[in-house]
């Protein structure tokens, strides 16, 4: 029994499959195979349920999953300290972010990454939220960013940065032109919104509840950039993250106003695993995350 062998359980677990397990590693399926049952011959007890689609855990399998997933961590994490010692920061972070949080906030920090640390590689998937928490809790990925993050169980959150939601609105709506407005004049307004499942929606909602204010929901979707299509066309206001709209803002296709006397903000945290023992180059690629500009409206705009 070995490291690689232990790497190779851990992979076919995850990806839920012996061909995928095997090509993460860059073997053939029957040498993941073999590995596994190497492992099982070592503790003379089954491990995977093969007789099962995909193959399950045995009672046996998860202990050895929980411990193998440490332990692996663990020899990857010194691995990278002692190459630290030679001023190398290299080996492979792995991100599921949701769309619009990788889209505005992960794609510059990235090639700052890759630039200052060449032998480093990050490999980002978009995901949908509750996708993302999955990932990160079953040890597909390093790190999870997403809005509104919480610790469930297993998991913890490092608090990244707030935004600010803005009134965003076609270009020659009746609203532009005031630097502020009050969500009492969104009374009335054809509304175009978040899925009623989404955090930002459920804390939309509650902030128009607490001031009274009705809005004709007209359209809902579940991703920032096609509200922000509805709007562009004029099907209705929305309100949205301020660096999800600088760009639009920019060429003159939507208006942002701020809002007064109101307290919404989009907070966005990473999420990792319990008691994970951060490599060095996860580590110096939290510390950048944590360093980035957010993207901001102009005083004007």
């Amino acid at each position: 029994m070995n490291i690689e062998m232990m790497k190779v359980f851990c992979s076919v677990v995850e990806q839920q499959s012996f061909s995928l397990g095997a090509a993460l590693h860059h073997i053939s399926q029957s040498a993941a195979t073999q590995a596994v049952r190497r492992l099982e011959e070592h503790f003379g007890t089954q491990l995977l349920d093969r007789r099962k689609r995909p193959p399950m855990l045995t009672p046996a399998g998860e202990i050895c999953y929980e411990e193998f997933r440490k332990i692996t961590e663990l020899y990857d994490a010194t691995a990278d300290r002692i190459r630290v010692l030679g001023d190398e920061i290299q080996g492979h972070v792995r991100v599921a972010a949701i769309y619009s949080v990788g889209l505005y906030g992960l794609g510059h920090c990235m090639q700052q990454f890759m630039l200052s640390y060449p032998k480093a590689r990050v490999h980002l998937e978009y995901l949908r939220p509750a996708d993302v928490y999955e990932a990160v809790q079953s040890g597909r990925v390093d790190l999870g960013v997403v809005s509104y993050p919480a610790a469930l169980r297993g998991l913890s959150v490092i608090p990244l940065r707030s935004e600010e939601m803005v009134l965003t609105c076609h270009a020659q709506h009746s609203l532009v032109g005031r630097k502020c407005v009050g969500l009492s004049s969104l009374a009335g307004e054809k509304f175009v919104g978040f899925d009623r499942d989404l955090p930002i929606r459920k804390e939309i909602d509650r902030q128009l509840r607490q001031q009274n204010v009705n809005v004709e929901v007209v359209l809902e979707f579940d991703n920032i950039e096609t509200i922000k299509q509805a709007v562009e066309i004029g099907a209705g206001i929305s309100i949205l993250p301020e660096p999800t709209v600088c760009n639009e803002v920019q060429i003159g296709t939507l208006a942002a106003i701020r809002l007064r006397g109101c307290s919404l903000q989009r907070p966005i945290g990473i999420l990792h695993r319990d008691r994970l023992v951060f490599s060095p180059t996860v580590a110096r690629f939290v510390e950048l995350l944590q360093q980035m500009p957010v993207a901001k409206l102009t005083e004007d705009g």
